[in-house]
């Protein structure tokens, strides 16, 4: 900080004993600690607080370029998503204006629902609370237990 020698510090050391006196130097040297400590901690404060706000800077640049990074791989991962789904379109609608004397023809135009290929209500499964279901009867109602016991 400063640049002062042990020659300096006994000038001044000489200059204050003649100035103030051997009843008043100690005092006056415990003031002047006093105030070389509160500046000593405030410059460390001043300094640490600009430190911290560099690293915050620092901090802040980081994630901003990785931001902008991550939006150019999201902005890449889209338009090779939008020109698959624009590939895909085009090949269905070049499909589709082919002539339509094909395999598509024998397809069926009745749609399964979403339960099973059966659309019969009887046979779908029974809905709400399986305990509410009573449990059903005859051979094909036996367990995995039965075919145990039966075995023995």
């Amino acid at each position: 900080m400063f640049d002062i020698g042990f020659s300096e510090l006994f000038v001044i050391a000489i200059v204050a004993l003649l100035v103030l006196g051997p009843e008043r130097l100690p005092k006056a040297a415990r003031f002047v600690g006093l105030w070389v400590r509160r500046a000593r901690a405030q410059w460390y404060s001043v300094k640490s607080e600009l430190e911290n706000e560099l690293a915050d800077d620092e901090l802040k640049r980081s994630l901003m370029q990785a931001r902008d990074q991550l939006h150019g791989e999201m902005r890449h991962v889209r338009d090779g998503l939008h020109h698959g789904a624009q590939t895909v379109r085009e090949g269905f609608e070049a499909g589709a204006g082919r002539s339509s004397s094909g395999p598509l023809e024998s397809v069926s135009p009745v749609m399964p629902d979403a339960v099973g290929t059966d659309t019969d209500p009887a046979a779908a499964p029974p809905r709400g609370n399986p305990a509410d279901n009573p449990p059903a009867t005859g051979p094909a109602a036996r367990s995995d237990d039965d075919d145990l016991h039966d075995r023995r």
